[in-house]
């Protein structure tokens, strides 16, 4: 399994969000630098952004989740264009990042 994996719910509808195109990227010094991409899969999943033997290093990591193609192609006006969540890694355990999504909120948690 991917060490970083992601799963998506859109909380308005009560399902998983499928379709959403995932950036990974970890920070050096100041800059970003693009490492994985990702869509997730009908059950708004992304099990392998990394290769199964990829470990990362530890740092600063940044997944940005392209919302606003997913909910034009609902034809639904949404008031973020993308979210960015930003997090440590700080062992070489496995990190599921999932993000409750709405078209005007969203939250997230470190799961399991």
């Amino acid at each position: 399994m991917s060490q970083i994996t992601i799963h998506i719910l859109d909380t308005a509808k009560g399902a998983p969000a499928s379709g959403i195109s995932t950036i990974l990227y970890q920070q050096r010094n100041e800059e970003w630098k693009e490492i994985a991409l990702g869509t997730t899969n009908i059950e708004g999943r992304i099990a392998n952004l990394l290769d199964d033997d990829v470990v990362l290093e530890k740092g600063t990591y940044k997944i940005k989740f392209e919302t606003e193609e997913y909910f034009s192609r609902q034809t639904i006006q949404t008031f973020y264009p993308f979210v960015e969540i930003v997090f440590n890694i700080t062992t070489n355990e496995h990190y599921h990042i999932p993000l409750l999504l709405n078209a005007f909120g969203y939250s997230t948690y470190r799961g399991t």
